[in-house]
């Protein structure tokens, strides 16, 4: 199948578009924008200046990506929002290009952004993502590798969530979440590791187990972060374990903190 484009949409010359590329109606795709191979962008969406996508990906209805931030400090640099290979990106989902401070807004590969997600500019988002509906990340915010967000999440600026980690739905994040665990609750807190999650991904269970002591000693100890962390890196065992050590390397570089523990009901 070659490239289709219907003769309603909007395709600029100047544009970039791959083999096997299927454009909607009444679709509008502004200059330098760049689609990859085998990538199908349904009716009435926007795919702007700053877009960068990549090979098989899905765009339904009203998707926009690498429209201009809403930063009112951006002067029109040109920057950009690159999308990696087989994303899903569901109806009416946003995503902006970055401003000139970091210069583009990314999403890894293999993920699905469903319906009324917002990806603020120069956000960093990893691969094997899943945010439900009417997630939305503010500006600057990071979400590593296989996280799960549920539905109607406001994710503050500048947060960092970590590879692995599961968020329950309709909750403010306001704070860093650490990697392989879960979090919930009003205020967000931590609610144990995403055991089940990293079982079905593969993870032994030497590693969860692992993991677990170290979270035991981050939450449940009595200890504050900077001495669990040391208890943790005291122990060879433990940071033998690459998972371990990564969740004391996002602890350490954490620059708003990380979420607490859970309240201890009477």
């Amino acid at each position: 199948m070659s490239t289709q484009v219907d003769p309603r949409a909007v395709v600029s010359p100047k544009a970039v578009l791959g083999n096997n590329v299927v454009i909607g109606p009444f679709t509008i795709v502004e200059d330098g924008a760049v689609i990859g191979d085998g990538t199908t962008v349904a009716g009435n969406a926007l795919i702007a200046t700053g877009a960068r996508i990549g090979k098989d990906c899905k765009i339904h209805h009203g998707a926009v990506i690498g429209h201009s931030p809403q930063d009112l400090k951006y002067a029109d640099e040109p920057t950009t929002c690159e999308v990696g290979d087989r994303t899903v990106i569901r109806e009416y989902a946003t995503l902006h290009r970055g401003t000139g401070e970091s210069g583009r807004t990314t999403v890894g590969s293999d993920c699905f952004l469903m319906g009324y997600v917002h990806i603020a500019h120069d956000c960093e988002v990893g691969s094997h993502v899943i945010m439900s509906n009417a997630a939305m990340m503010a500006g600057h915010a990071t979400v590593e590798d296989w996280v799960i967000i549920g539905g109607i999440t406001p994710i503050h600026q500048f947060t960092r969530i970590g590879c692995h980690a599961m968020i329950g739905g309709g909750v403010r994040v306001p704070k860093d979440i650490p990697p392989y665990c879960m979090a919930s609750n009003h205020p967000l807190v931590f609610e144990g590791l995403n055991s089940i999650g990293l079982r079905r991904r593969g993870f032994s269970r030497e590693a969860i187990d692992a993991l677990d002591r170290a979270y035991q000693l981050i939450y449940r100890a009595g200890k504050n972060v900077s001495q669990a962390l040391e208890a943790i890196t005291a122990d060879a065992k433990l940071m033998g374990f690459p998972e371990v050590a990564h969740v004391v390397e996002f602890i350490r570089g954490s620059k708003r903190g990380i979420i607490g523990a859970p309240r201890l009901h009477a």
